[in-house]
């Protein structure tokens, strides 16, 4: 039987958003309800706000959670009504091409559910990244809920749903940063801090967080940064290369998603060294390289989509770690607030007041 709940739509492009009743249907085949105890507020939820994802309005926001499975429908194996999940939107299909070649992480055919969740007078919601989190239910394809030791906090495990994940795995996953390594990361927001404390775990000697916010680059420090470059004040390439012995660092990562960013980030590195674009650009951005520059320089230049992770392997691993005191999740939430305090939530974000603001249902 078909559930009301709240749930926080963006009714149009740039309108405040709003709680609404929404209507969670029963789970068909392949699909859970999962009842939210946690959703972070992302850059994500705010550029489907204003419309910079798709005109698909209305959406119901959230995306970044952690819950307990309420019920599935038929055929469902791999999680049971009672689990501790976190809500991941790459749910891999396993036969496309990609997952035929070994490498899930890039599925080009990742599961959502069939079914649409609506307003009260039948209106049918877009789900922000097939998920649709700030709600007290939301409906997913059982693939997105990844099962993880519900010892963790809601509010720190459903960070790894998008943002911590993304930076953690542009260091470890796409990056390889290994033991030893040189590492700047470019832009000290959420993912790039994530990309910071992933960069320690993963065992580099050198971590330069470069921001042009002295708040921002605090924080990193505390996330395991060892340098910090304030780029309003010094060219970030020049000190990167100071800090690096001349050579620049083994692998950048550029968490801003601009071109002027990505460029410093490719002149910054070593010769073969790798540059990892985490950071969203927007459809019209350009960038323009000497493409001699590209040739004779050598190395990688990859692109990192939610950090290369595998939600199956990644997600239960990380949390493990969080338990054991060697990854410190908790550091990125900044607020816990309501359902109702999510448009002021944006405007914190946007002002970098906070690294993480997290609804607490």
């Amino acid at each position: 039987m078909a559930q009301e709940v709240r749930g926080v739509i963006a009714p149009g492009k740039d309108q405040p958003v709003r709680v609404e009743t929404i209507v969670i249907p029963d789970p068909g085949p392949g699909e859970a309800v999962v009842r939210v105890q946690a959703c972070g507020v992302c850059h994500t939820d705010l550029h489907y706000k204003q419309g910079g994802i798709n005109d698909e309005f209305p959406f119901l926001l959230g995306h970044e959670a952690a819950g307990v499975v309420e019920s599935v429908g038929e055929g469902v194996s791999e999680v049971a009504p009672g689990d501790f999940v976190v809500l991941n939107w790459r749910a891999v299909c396993g036969q496309c091409r990609a997952c035929e070649r070994g490498r899930p992480w890039y599925c080009f055919n990742t599961h959502n559910a069939k079914q649409k969740m609506t307003l009260t007078d039948g209106t049918e919601l877009s789900p922000a990244l097939g998920i649709g989190a700030f709600a007290e239910m939301t409906l997913v394809a059982a693939g997105q809920c990844t099962k993880v030791d519900p010892a963790v906090s809601p509010a720190v495990a459903g960070l790894l749903g998008c943002g911590v994940m993304a930076g953690i795995g542009a260091a470890i996953n796409t990056g390889q940063v290994g033991r030893g390594d040189s590492v700047a990361v470019i832009g000290c927001g959420g993912v790039g801090d994530a990309a910071v404390a992933g960069s320690l775990l993963a065992g580099a000697a050198k971590i330069i967080a470069v921001d042009i916010d002295d708040r921002k680059l605090e924080t990193a420090r505390t996330l395991g940064a060892t340098h910090t470059v304030n780029s309003r004040e010094t060219d970030p390439v020049e000190a990167i290369r100071e800090l690096t012995g001349g050579h620049g660092a083994d692998v950048v990562i550029e968490a801003v998603g601009r071109p002027e960013t990505y460029r410093q980030a490719f002149y910054a590195r070593d010769l073969a060294g790798t540059v990892v674009l985490v950071g969203v650009p927007t459809p019209e951005m350009k960038l323009e390289l000497p493409l001699l520059d590209v040739f004779g320089r050598g190395g990688a230049l990859k692109s990192s989509w939610y950090g290369d992770c595998l939600p199956s392997r990644d997600f239960p691993m990380l949390i493990d770690l969080h338990l054991q005191g060697r990854l410190p999740l908790d550091a990125f939430v900044t607020e816990t607030i309501a359902l109702d305090q999510v448009e002021a939530a944006f405007d914190r974000m946007h002002a970098g007041d906070v690294l993480r603001s997290v609804v607490v249902l």
